[in-house]
């Protein structure tokens, strides 16, 4: 395959999608992402496998764990819902929930959508649609008087808290009924995830977005906190499968909040 050299924040999408081909295959009875390993022809050489950790890996693939279960708990409870993936990129959630009853939007940059359009198809409950997420006009698509889930994973770093805070100021006056999902990391942590993403051959995607205090920053948005996971609660169940190092990482990432799945209601 051609050699490729990463640009641009979209091109970040192939960081977690490597990852969770690389988990699906070394522990796949701990995450199994059938639709992921079915893409791996579709990644442009090794430069983010070569350049990636056993933590860092498992990292990406935690926080889809943990967004899963939220997930799937949001439509335990919501059977007839919206669940709306920004900045969804390759993200293959909507084939490992298996759910068709609720509707699943995906929404990304044009260029993005048409590469997920063109590897991954169009499920029978998902639509896709093309746009910028800040401008929000892809809410004019959906039912927004549903009970509806927005997740943004692996997004929000390359952004400014000002433009984040606006952002979800605004999904509260259009999702009255709405959650919102999101990870984040604290400031030291955002240092070496920006150290990562550059390791990885993309130096112009940079991080601005760390999060070190949730209850406060829902405060400042108006929200309701509702929960603050970390990332390895059942990745740690491996055990002596995952290098002392990499459960160490794990273990610290979790005792000092480095890494969190935050979950807001948007209207207190």
């Amino acid at each position: 395959m051609m050699e490729y050299k990463l640009e641009g924040v979209a091109d970040t999408l192939y960081i977690p999608l490597t990852a969770r081909i690389y988990v699906s295959r070394r522990f796949p009875e701990y995450f199994y992402d059938e639709k992921a390993l079915s893409l791996e022809p579709y990644i442009p050489g090794d430069t983010i496998r070569k350049n990636s950790s056993e933590y860092e890996c498992m990292a990406s693939v935690a926080r889809s764990n943990v967004i899963d279960c939220i997930v799937k708990s949001f439509l335990n409870d919501h059977p007839d819902s919206n669940v709306v993936f920004l900045g969804a990129g390759l993200e293959t959630t909507y084939y490992r929930i298996g759910n068709k009853k609720a509707h699943f939007y995906e929404i990304d940059l044009p260029e993005v959508i048409e590469a997920r359009q063109r590897v991954l198809g169009i499920g029978e409950n998902e639509k896709l649609i093309a746009g910028d997420m800040f401008k929000m006009e892809w809410a004019e698509k959906m039912d927004t008087t549903l009970p509806t889930l927005l997740v943004v994973s692996g997004v929000y770093e390359y952004f400014h808290e000002d433009e984040i805070v606006q952002m979800i100021r605004t999904m509260k006056k259009l999702f009255p009924n709405g959650e919102l999902a999101f990870d984040t990391t604290d400031s030291a942590g955002l240092k070496y995830t920006n150290k990562y993403v550059q390791r990885t051959g993309n130096t112009d995607a940079m991080m601005y977005f760390g999060l070190d205090d949730p209850a406060g920053f829902a405060e400042k948005c108006g929200t309701r906190l509702l929960a603050v996971s970390g990332f390895f609660g059942d990745a740690l169940k491996l055990g002596k499968k995952l290098s002392l190092k990499t459960r160490v990482f794990m273990y610290f990432a979790d005792k000092w909040k480095r890494t969190m799945v935050v979950r807001m209601k948007l209207n207190k």
